[in-house]
């Protein structure tokens, strides 16, 4: 295939993710397993999330998979990340941001004055794409009842959005990361913060300053 039918490929799997788009740009969610009922309605234990989630098959991604990748960390966390999509690492061990990406992210982290477990870690998608090509709409529409319902059940006080899709399914925007940087937004009342994603900064270590910018707003709002 050319890069000609590559470009026009990736801009018609746009197209019909932006035409599934309800009127107030928001998907219009697959159907997903029903929320438990009881006292906490609409806010599911992340348990209850994983076990829904089980051996998924929704997507084409099941069949190269190694494990799914939930997320994991504090589930009363104030402060949320969200990547894109599991890498090679992440796919073995079946855990979020543990490869060269999780160590800088580890860093980044500690250096707001927190710990790993003291936050909450997952990605747009559960299940690493082939050769860590970019996550397809059509699979990022079959994992977001599961990443919305984590959201519920965590309800942090602010979510950073590492990288392109992360930011632009928490803000429900095309707009490209290098626009949405350091632009706080807002997730259903919970504040975002858009920055670029650790595998982006290994590849030109000179953004970092813009990211330790934005977590440093982060860390001014986890102060309020």
């Amino acid at each position: 295939m050319s890069e000609r039918d590559e470009v026009l490929g990736e801009l018609q799997a746009r197209a019909r993710f932006y035409a599934s788009l309800t009127s107030i740009g928001v998907p219009a969610p697959p159907a997903a397993p029903p929320a438990a009922a009881g006292p906490t309605a609409g806010v599911e234990d992340l348990k209850a999330v994983r076990e829904s989630l089980g051996d998924c098959r929704r997507c084409k991604l099941a069949q190269g998979r190694q494990n799914i990748v939930f997320g994991q960390g504090n589930p009363e966390a104030r402060l949320m990340f969200v990547g894109e999509a599991p890498g090679f690492e992440e796919d073995v061990q079946g855990l979020a941001f543990v490869g060269k990406a999780g160590q800088l992210l580890t860093k980044i982290i500690e250096a707001m004055g927190l710990s790993r477990e003291e936050v909450y870690i997952a990605n747009v998608i559960k299940c690493r794409p082939p050769e860590n090509r970019n996550p397809e709409p059509d699979e990022i529409l079959a994992c977001q009842p599961f990443l919305r319902r984590q959201i519920e059940s965590i309800r942090p006080r602010v979510i950073v959005g590492l990288g392109k899709f992360a930011g632009q399914w928490l803000l429900k925007t095309a707009e490209p990361i290098s626009r949405l940087r350091g632009r706080l937004g807002d997730y259903e009342g919970i504040r975002v913060m858009p920055t670029y994603h650790p595998a982006y900064l290994l590849r030109n270590p000179g953004a970092k300053k813009d990211v330790w910018e934005d977590m440093k707003v982060v860390r001014g709002l986890l102060g309020e």
